[in-house]
């Protein structure tokens, strides 16, 4: 009577889990399962049905060993052999899979099973020929064409890890790091404790310049491995240089322009293999030096960033407001034109060319910054001391010849209007408008 009353659970349990699994109830449905699983340990369709949800939730791993308990209590169950097969296949396990469609074969198959169990049986035969192919490519360094095979085969063996490593390092040779870092990513899930495949995915990133997906990455390595020796001496290297960076910029947003320049130098010291490291730290640089108004130094640097990244946005930008203080307009309408070609939308470009374009036009007629000799952004007192040098130099009084002294008083007129404007403040955005 007991084991009546536990099969009649099994059975309830069985049935709602059907009925949940219809309606797509997935986690409900699982639970069903599971307590069906739980009360007959020896009932095949239980597991069947579990590992069907578990496949609908996309957790393959968790079906197949339930697939496998099911073909162990009933062994001519060819639909859980044939799905068995189908992820054996995807995980790249090839004689496994093969084994299993025969078995299928030689089990007296529904009409649709045999057709289906032939054709995943030719699959396996062309994905056993590519592969050997890819491996002989690879071992004859023709990265290309093993790239070629192995993207044949993983459309069919999706879950094979090894394939993807083996791709990954195609990639790495072809000089595409970041379809590399794709398939490590994909291996490090697919394989338990990756830590290799951690490790390359970090140093990729670091060779491209993103330290903090490289700190990312090393950590979850050094999560799996405390002690992995390769990890954490790329953990400590890629830790220092972080934090040079993230020092450097909170100096920059300090206003602190001169020692943010210092740590990018640092930076440069700290790590100079890599390029990329190097060609960041110069656009900072170059940003440094135009912020802090020091056009003739943000030039230079600026101008040996654009050298190696023409199209440096940044660069372009901070160069064209060191033009724009050195009253090199120009030189900026051409820096923030190009800029603008790469980033149309950018406010901050659009404004700057706007204004180098009418900085120019004023340039073109009677400069009054020019008649004294200040920049544009000149101080009110650095506007009266040239005025009162200049004054005092072509004062009238002080020419002899008639002809000096004309032309003498019409330069006292100008110095004498431009001080007039600069000095005062409505003025002076008059004319600067």
């Amino acid at each position: 009577g007991a084991e009546c009353g536990v099969n009649a659970d099994v059975e309830k349990h069985l049935e709602l889990g059907k009925k949940l699994l219809a309606a797509g109830q997935l986690a409900d449905a699982l639970s069903q399962f599971h307590a069906a699983v739980d009360g007959d340990p020896e009932n095949y369709i239980a597991y069947y049905r579990r590992a069907t949800v578990f496949l609908a939730m996309g957790k393959s791993k968790a079906a197949l060993p339930d697939l496998t308990k099911v073909i162990e209590l009933k062994m001519d169950f060819t639909a859980a052999r044939l799905q068995r097969g189908h992820l054996l296949l995807k995980q790249g396990k090839l004689d496994e899979a093969e084994d299993d469609f025969k078995k299928v074969l030689k089990s007296s198959p529904s009409e649709s099973e045999e057709k289906e169990a032939q054709l995943q049986l030719g699959k396996s035969d062309e994905m056993q020929r590519l592969r050997s192919q890819a491996l002989d490519a690879f071992e004859s360094a023709d990265y290309g064409a093993a790239i070629t095979f192995l993207d044949k085969i993983l459309e069919v063996c999706v879950w094979d890890a090894e394939l993807r490593e083996l791709r990954a390092e195609c990639f790495i040779k072809e000089g595409e790091p970041r379809k590399a870092i794709s398939d490590l990513k994909a291996a490090s899930k697919l394989k338990n404790d990756n830590t290799e495949a951690f490790y390359k995915i970090s140093t990729l990133y670091y060779q491209l310049g993103d330290h903090e997906l490289s700190l990312s990455e090393v950590r979850e390595c050094l999560k799996l491995d405390q002690d992995h020796k390769r990890c954490f001496a790329h953990y400590k290297q890629v830790k220092k240089l972080n934090k040079l960076i993230e020092s450097a910029e909170e100096l920059i947003r300090d206003g602190r322009y001169m020692d943010a320049t210092s740590k990018y130098e640092s930076v440069m010291k700290t790590e100079p293999s890599v390029s990329e490291y190097t060609i960041r730290s110069k656009e900072r640089i170059c940003h440094c030096f135009s912020k802090d108004e020091k056009p003739v130094e943000a030039i230079r640097v600026c101008s040996e960033v654009l050298q190696v990244e023409p199209d440096n946005v940044n660069a372009l930008k901070d160069r064209a407001e060191a033009y724009l203080i050195e009253e090199m307009y120009d030189e900026a309408i051409q820096d923030y034109e190009t800029a603008q070609e790469h980033n149309e939308n950018d406010q901050q470009i659009r404004e700057g060319l706007e204004k180098a374009q009418r900085l120019l036009k004023q340039s073109q007629k009677r400069d009054y910054y020019k008649i004294l000799g200040v920049k544009r952004n000149a101080k009110k007192q650095e506007i009266i001391k040239a005025y009162r040098k200049l004054a005092l130099q072509w004062h009238p009084d002080n020419f002899q010849n008639e002809e000096e002294k004309k032309k003498a008083e019409k330069k006292f007129i100008d110095i004498a209007a431009a001080k007039e404007v600069l000095s005062d403040p409505e003025m002076r955005k008059k004319f600067d408008d």
